[in-house]
């Protein structure tokens, strides 16, 4: 079950900010998309990760200037997966604690979409319990 690709898995449509889109639009991304991490997406490659820690961080130190946008605080050093890396590889980055999205990108840095930690709990219990055995009006079957 975790040695499958995480192209199997993985949400291929997901929400993403750019870099040029205000501080004030991005928050209501988020709280629309109801996540706390986001891709920075510019001309289909993945050029960021933004979360709410970077926006708090940013407004306690800066406050919220209207002129600011997501690239002032998205970070640019991210970790990364392939649609072929293993499910078991994003469950190791995940317990590293620092990540609950992982972007999904091919060779090209073009961005695929996103893989959570909630995407592998989800793929490895069902492989366990074929029908959920609470909230089965909550989560979803195949």
């Amino acid at each position: 079950m975790l040695n499958q690709e995480v192209r199997k898995i993985m949400t291929t449509h997901p929400t993403v900010a750019t870099p040029n889109q205000s501080l004030k639009e991005l928050t209501q991304l988020m709280i629309d998309a109801k996540v706390q991490q986001l891709p920075v997406v510019d001309q289909g490659q993945l050029v960021g990760m933004v979360t709410t820690h970077d926006l708090w961080k940013f407004q306690m130190n800066n406050g919220q200037p209207e002129e600011t946008n997501v690239s002032q605080i998205m970070c640019k050093n991210i970790i990364k997966i392939s649609p072929l890396d293993k499910v078991g590889t994003a469950a190791e980055l995940f317990m590293d604690k620092r990540f609950k999205t992982l972007p999904v990108v091919n060779l090209r840095n073009e961005f695929k979409g996103v893989v959570t930690a909630f995407d592998v709990i989800k793929h490895t219990l069902k492989q366990e319990y074929k029908q959920p055995i609470l909230y089965k009006e909550i989560i979803e079957t195949e």
